[in-house]
């Protein structure tokens, strides 16, 4: 699968492109949305786009893993993750496009 990876400058470009905001300003903006939500999500909030998606921090236990190459158990310190659910909307627009042949 070789599919493109759109950073912060695209996204702040298509920002400047359909909003009208000078370039700085899109910039800004994009920069204050991902920062609202980066804040909201290390304060344990979950965060819901509508039509899009919702993003939460799951807790995970100490558990014991174990190295493939030896066979050395290790344990593995608890931590947070990121989950990331796409709505139902999403999931129709990804296979929509796989079935109309548009998937790289």
């Amino acid at each position: 699968m070789t599919g493109r990876t759109i950073t912060r400058a695209q996204l702040s470009e298509a920002v400047y492109q359909e909003v009208g905001l000078s370039r700085n300003e899109s910039a800004d903006l994009l920069e204050m949305v991902l920062e609202e939500i980066s804040t909201a999500l290390a304060e344990g909030d979950v965060v819901k786009i509508s039509s899009f998606g919702s993003f939460s921090v799951r807790k995970k236990g100490q558990r014991v893993g174990r190295n493939p190459k030896t066979g050395e158990e290790v344990p593995i310190l608890p931590r947070r993750v990121l989950v990331f659910r796409p709505s139902q909307l999403l999931k129709s627009q990804i296979n929509d496009s796989l079935k109309d042949g548009e998937a790289h």
